[in-house]
């Protein structure tokens, strides 16, 4: 699975940078991505339980392999206060090849 262009960034939004910094330390602690950046004091407006909302939150770009992402998203769901937080996979499709090679050493089982 580690095959080229297997390289994907997550995208997580959490209500605070607190719970995300957790999320963040915990998902590297198990080798389940590479690096995780916390971008806090985002904006989101979406369309929740039929309201639209306006809220605060923080944005995770989170840096893995798809071979991980299923194991991810389990664990960023266990850890996560939202019921239906934001976890989306988007493929690299191109980058340093070194800086892509240390995603997969980081990740590796």
């Amino acid at each position: 699975m580690d095959a080229k262009g297997s390289e994907v960034v997550v995208l997580v939004t959490t209500a605070t940078t607190d719970e995300a910094e957790k999320i963040g330390q915990i998902i590297v602690e198990l080798r389940l991505a590479a690096c995780a950046n916390v971008l806090g004091g985002i904006r989101s407006i979406f369309r929740w339980d039929n309201k639209i909302n306006v809220e605060t939150e923080c944005l995770m770009v989170i840096k893995t392999t798809l071979g991980r992402y299923s194991e991810l998203e389990t664990v960023i769901r266990r850890h996560h206060s939202y019921t239906t937080p934001e976890i989306i996979a988007l493929p690299i499709i191109a980058g340093s090849s070194s800086y892509l090679e240390w995603i997969k050493a980081e990740t590796h089982k």
